[in-house]
């Protein structure tokens, strides 16, 4: 098997999230069950707290959840955000000059759509600091999510690079799990803080709009996917590793002595770089065949035998006991659910 025979999956999302994004849903008495089904997400994965989905099918739920709820923030505010506003939103902010008007004008517009936060922004010598103010009580963690993925998603694309999120404050207390946020925005983030801050370096204020009509339609077809994958961060050596390990099949990827020399670095600090940035060399390739096998099993109909010889297990009993380790479901039961969904 060559590299192309493989297409890696561009991530997963945890069942944690499902639960979270269909929370308002199940309070209001609707047919969350229908909307798993149109989504593609099988309800039996809802009792694995280890499950995961995929991007697609996470996307496919909040569009789902928009069009049975009439709202693009998954019913959390007083106010719905009404379907058509993201992109009324985006076809806004795409003709301004800069980064600092179109982000002024991002939290312009949330501040008049929603009822129960609002957002501010302000500059401290090096940094730019996103403010957000609660109405009334303090929100889950999902909900500050959610509306920092909807703005700063807007942010990466509008400049056309990733503007890193260097540290997150939140009143809110920490969530059972908070993996999936500290991949989506970064690794600091701190809870049961006095106020909801956000920082970033306040130089990329200055950056220039790069976007037109053309490219806006292009984001919109990919919305809200596009919101559910980080803006990778080039410089950091778990994104290099991940790129250098998706160019190949697993079973061409490197032992770690192997990989530290085509990276010119002593294994030591090639270790303690990784677990700087929150991850492993073991962790990354685990993550991949991970995402991968999810999404192998839900979008085609190849084998489990196949499968398991596309991520370079020894036997599929191997594959079995690895993809039931990380999603709390075997393989085969996955899949069930997914075709009967």
């Amino acid at each position: 098997m060559n590299a192309t025979q493989l297409t890696y999956s561009k991530g997963t999302i945890s069942i944690a999230l499902v639960h979270e994004a269909l929370h308002t849903a199940q309070q209001r008495g609707m047919d969350t069950h229908a909307i798993l089904q149109t989504a593609g997400i099988p309800a039996e994965l809802l009792h694995s707290n280890k499950a995961r989905v995929s991007i697609l099918q996470y996307g496919q739920l909040w569009i789902a959840l928009a069009d049975a709820m009439n709202d693009e923030f998954f019913g959390m505010d007083s106010h719905a955000m009404r379907r058509g506003s993201y992109q009324l939103l985006s076809k806004w902010v795409y003709q301004a000059e800069h980064l600092k008007a179109a982000l002024q004008d991002i939290l312009n517009f949330f501040n008049l759509i929603l009822d129960d936060f609002s957002g501010e922004l302000n500059v401290d010598g090096e940094y730019a600091i996103l403010t957000i103010h609660d109405k009334d009580q303090v929100k889950p963690m999902f909900s500050y999510a959610t509306y920092l993925m909807l703005i700063h998603g807007l942010m990466c694309w509008l400049t056309g690079q990733r503007i890193a999120i260097l540290n997150m404050q939140l009143k809110c207390a920490a969530p059972q799990d908070d993996a999936d946020y500290r991949v989506r925005f970064c690794d600091e983030i701190e809870y049961a803080c006095t106020a909801h801050k956000i920082y970033f370096e306040a130089k990329h204020l200055d950056l220039k709009i790069k976007q037109d009509k053309k490219s806006w339609k292009r984001f919109l077809k990919q919305t809200p996917f596009n919101l559910l994958v980080r803006y990778k961060n080039p410089h950091a050596l778990s994104h290099k590793i991940r790129k250098q390990l998706m160019r190949l099949p697993p079973s061409e990827w490197l032992e770690l002595n192997e990989l530290t020399q085509h990276f010119n670095m002593s294994e030591a600090t090639f270790q303690r770089r990784l677990k700087q940035e929150g991850t492993s060399y073991q962790q990354l390739k685990n993550e991949i065949r991970r995402d991968t096998a999810i999404e192998l099993l839900s979008k085609t109909q190849q084998s489990l035998q196949e499968i398991s010889d596309q991520l370079n297990f020894h036997d599929p009993s191997a594959f079995h006991r690895a993809f039931k380790k990380w999603t709390g479901v075997n393989p085969g039961a996955y899949r069930q659910y997914t075709e009967s969904s």
